[in-house]
């Protein structure tokens, strides 16, 4: 089969390392940082060779096939000089994806992904499907094909995984929305990013489907310019649609093929007008793989939500406590401050990403009353709202935000964790992130 080099000893790194295994290859693991304990443990288990805190060039620019975590950058020397070698260079969705035959429901978006993975597996189980969750969320996708053998995959795909993609093809594609993201990775051009997330359609044929968002005109926009091949079903708020899903006077009407399907908004158990397009979206794509019109709706019903997505974790003194850790962007920021109805004490920061915060002004002079920054470098918040919000603090630990914002919030305020940012500088991930947030207020 050839040696397959895997860049990245983590998750995907790991479950790739199985399956190519699996499937003869000569596997070699490295990893520049640390090499979890656990992943060691299993690495060794499958007998895989590996190494940690270094790439020696030697064991990997003799690579047939090189699959590299969706965390490394295409511009590392080390990954440009295997491209000028003609080493392809893929994603583990690519690599995972050629040896199995279930059907593809993959999800990408700047914002609400996650959510609409989510509830997506959550509607396909509750029909009986045979369905495993992948990609960016949970375990390996190439883990699952090693091990299991389920009929359907719901992956949530990152623009990173998608970069490293060959032949990729969903048979159901979903783009929730595209907002200015991740922009560093993309020579701070959004056009960039926007081809990335579209190459989630480009295998596509007459018969798959792409699912998308017909409000969001840079979508819009680029559909014009960029005509796909697959049968586009459109989402909107905003529209009434022959086909696709819509909503009128409070119904999420649904229509597909001669097929339809109408519930009322109020059975929701996911609050904000983004979780109605996430619901849309996720009940689309059940509607094309058979569940039934009544499971769908009890399933949305049931529906629980995410952890660290606007996650109400207490209420102390009449002062609410939200984690919305996993909004790392501007965009997931706005949805967070849009929706909830209450004088807001923000915290915010982080790793900046090449955010402009000037789309969330109008919201933050009308419900901020107090904003706490929480990064290493809060310079460009302090110059955004510093003119606008009387009282600004700077913290530089999870511990202090917390304290800061219980002094200062009063009976009937939010206290938001919803940081516009990356995590990195002060925490392991966004998780991390928003599990010391959640600690920090048990421990007021």
């Amino acid at each position: 089969m050839g040696r397959l080099v895997i860049l990245g000893g983590g998750e995907s790194g790991v479950g790739t390392a199985i399956l190519g295994k699996q499937k003869g290859f000569e596997v070699f693991v490295s990893d520049k940082g640390e090499i979890k304990e656990k992943y060691k443990k299993v690495l060794e288990h499958f007998e895989i060779e590996w190494e940690s805190g270094e790439h020696t060039e030697a064991k990997i620019l003799n690579a047939d096939v090189v699959m590299k975590s969706p965390g490394i950058p295409d511009k590392v020397p080390l990954v440009k000089a295997l491209v000028e070698k003609g080493v392809p260079v893929i994603s583990e969705i690519e690599f995972a994806s050629k040896y199995t035959d279930a059907t593809l429901i993959g999800i990408t978006g700047s914002n609400g992904k996650t959510t609409t993975t989510m509830l997506t597996n959550h509607i396909l189980n509750d029909g009986g499907l045979n369905v495993g969750m992948a990609g960016n969320i949970g375990d390996s996708y190439a883990k699952m094909v090693a091990e299991q053998d389920f009929d359907y995959y719901v992956l949530e795909i990152s623009s990173f995984q998608l970069d490293g993609i060959v032949d990729f093809k969903p048979h159901i594609a979903m783009i929730t929305n595209i907002t200015p993201d991740h922009l560093d990775r993309y020579e701070y051009k959004f056009e960039n990013y926007i081809a990335s997330k579209f190459r989630i359609a480009m295998n596509q044929d007459e018969n798959d489907y792409l699912i998308y968002d017909a409000d969001d005109e840079v979508i819009q926009d680029w559909l014009k310019k960029h005509p796909v091949q697959s049968k586009l079903l459109p989402f909107s708020m905003k529209q009434k649609l022959e086909e696709g899903a819509c909503l009128e006077d409070k119904t999420i009407k649904i229509k597909i093929e001669n097929k339809t399907l109408e519930m009322s908004e109020d059975i929701l158990a996911l609050e904000g007008q983004h979780n109605v397009k996430n619901t849309m979206a996720a009940s689309m794509a059940a509607m094309l793989v058979k569940v039934r019109k009544e499971t769908i709706r009890n399933s949305i019903q049931s529906f629980q939500g995410v952890p660290h997505r606007l996650e109400k974790v207490l209420k102390i003194n009449h002062v609410e406590y939200i984690n919305d850790s996993k909004a790392t962007n501007v965009n997931a920021t706005y949805y967070a401050l849009d929706g909830i109805k209450k004088p807001i004490v923000w915290i915010v920061g982080g790793v900046d990403k090449g955010n402009d915060y000037s789309e969330l002004m109008p919201l933050v002079r009308e419900k901020v009353k107090a904003i706490i920054c929480l990064g290493v470098d809060n310079s460009k918040l302090i110059d955004a709202f510093g003119n606008v919000i009387d009282l600004m603090v700077e913290t530089y630990s999870m511990e202090e935000a917390v304290k800061v914002a219980y002094k200062v919030a009063e009976r009937g305020d939010a206290v938001l964790l919803s940081p516009a940012c990356a995590s990195f500088d002060l925490f392991k991930n966004y998780e991390d992130r928003g599990d010391q947030f959640k600690n920090a207020i048990k421990n007021l």
